[in-house]
């Protein structure tokens, strides 16, 4: 994707990774508008962005998501970046169902049916500019999960399939679809996560997937070097090892 000269749309654009693509796109000239739904973490970050714009959405909801897709059309006609970020992350205890299943269906709805709902809502949109891209994050765990959060590593190995699917029905069209993989980053999504210093720092991250997205231009999976190791662990021959010793690393997590 190019760098400079984008109108791009980032879903959970308030904190975390979408916060900080937010600013580092921002940084370089973009327009960029954020989505969420919680207004006063997007006003926190409009005010600290000068120009950078935002819009509600409930990405849980199909309605709001076609509603949203229309005020997106009409205020912004030349957006030609989707950035499908927006997630949540919980641990279930599946030893004890169905306490665990609202929480299930929910993290299916926002992780994998609102990304798949926004890219088909905003499609249109996307395929009348000259060059466009669509970016959906996943993450390290599509690959090898970790138990305590099953339902959040089963969306992200499915949204990785899906990415690989629209990809390819794309290939002939001037629609570049890409998959951002982070490893475990240093973020709110996971309780005690902006301070464990088994997480990759932010800024750390944002920095290499910048530079990734510039001198890679060809790259169609934005892997940054700490989850290299997740991300081929099946290839590699040491999935059963990595598995063992993520979710060892892990047990503690609640």
């Amino acid at each position: 994707m190019k760098m400079q000269g984008n109108t791009l749309l980032i879903t959970g654009g308030g904190s975390g990774i979408g916060r900080g693509l937010a600013e580092a796109f921002h940084a370089l000239g973009n327009k960029v508008v954020i989505a969420g739904r919680r207004q006063q973490v997007l006003n926190e970050t409009t005010a600290a962005n000068p120009g950078m714009t935002s819009l509600m959405l409930d990405i849980e909801d199909a309605a709001s998501i076609r509603a949203f897709a229309q005020q997106v059309a009409t205020e912004y006609p030349e957006l030609n970046v989707l950035v499908n970020n927006a997630g949540i992350m919980k641990v279930e205890d599946l030893q004890h169902p169905p306490a665990n299943l609202d929480v299930a269906e929910q993290t299916i709805a926002i992780n994998l049916l609102g990304p798949i709902r926004l890219t088909a809502a905003l499609m249109p949109l996307l395929r009348k500019q000259p060059q466009s891209t669509i970016m959906t994050v996943s993450s390290g765990l599509a690959f090898v999960p970790i138990a305590p959060t099953p339902t959040y590593c089963a969306t992200k190995a499915a949204i990785h399939s899906y990415t690989q699917s629209l990809r390819f029905q794309l290939r002939s069209t001037t629609t570049d679809v890409l998959e951002l993989i982070p490893p475990y980053v240093a973020t709110e999504l996971m309780n005690g996560g902006t301070s464990d210093p088994r997480a990759m720092p932010l800024d750390q991250f944002i920095a290499e997937v910048m530079t990734i997205l510039k001198t890679q231009p060809e790259a169609t999976e934005i892997c940054v070097d700490n989850v290299k190791r997740l991300r081929f662990a099946g290839a590699s021959g040491h999935y059963d090892a990595v598995f063992q010793g993520l979710n060892q690393a892990m047990a503690g997590l609640h």
